[in-house]
């Protein structure tokens, strides 16, 4: 029991870095020196400048998801903490899984948004690797949410 605890334990942590490195850095999209994040864009012309990117309604969605997502998991983390001292023998981890894959389905929903609607693709657009660890986060976390539902303390 103590090495699936230990493995739940690096999987989520695993996920709470990845949500957090693919909301926070500058390269969700990328073209020809300049890159596209989820707050501002920048270029590597002449020295390094960020400027402002619009606020287009499709992006404040994707900017409010991501940082709901990473809050989810993060909570769920700390519920799942909690649960594991507090919780009956034979319990289950229902309230860390409804979190955890309310967490999954935030990623889900703003890297469609972002691959749907995200800025004009040009001819060298190519998506940056945080725009990748977003997608990356999503399967990780609905995994984890569906080991917390079947997931009992031990007897």
């Amino acid at each position: 029991m103590l090495a699936v605890l230990v493995g739940v334990v690096i999987l989520h942590l695993t996920e709470m870095i990845i949500l957090i490195i693919s909301t926070s850095v500058n390269a969700w999209r990328t073209h020809e020196g300049r890159s596209y994040h989820l707050w501002d864009g920048c270029s590597q012309t002449n020295g390094y400048k960020c400027n402002d990117i619009n606020d287009a309604d499709w992006l404040q969605a994707v900017q409010a998801l991501m940082v709901l997502a990473t809050l989810f998991c993060m909570l769920s983390f700390i519920f799942f903490l909690c649960q594991l001292f507090t919780l009956v023998k034979g319990g289950r981890f229902f309230f860390t899984a409804v979190f955890q894959i309310l967490s999954s389905l935030f990623v889900m929903s703003g890297a469609i948004i972002y691959t749907v609607i995200g800025p004009e693709s040009q001819k060298n657009d190519s998506y940056g690797y945080a725009f990748v660890l977003a997608w990356l986060a999503f399967p990780l976390t609905l995994i984890s949410g569906f080991i917390y539902i079947i997931l009992r303390k031990k007897e």
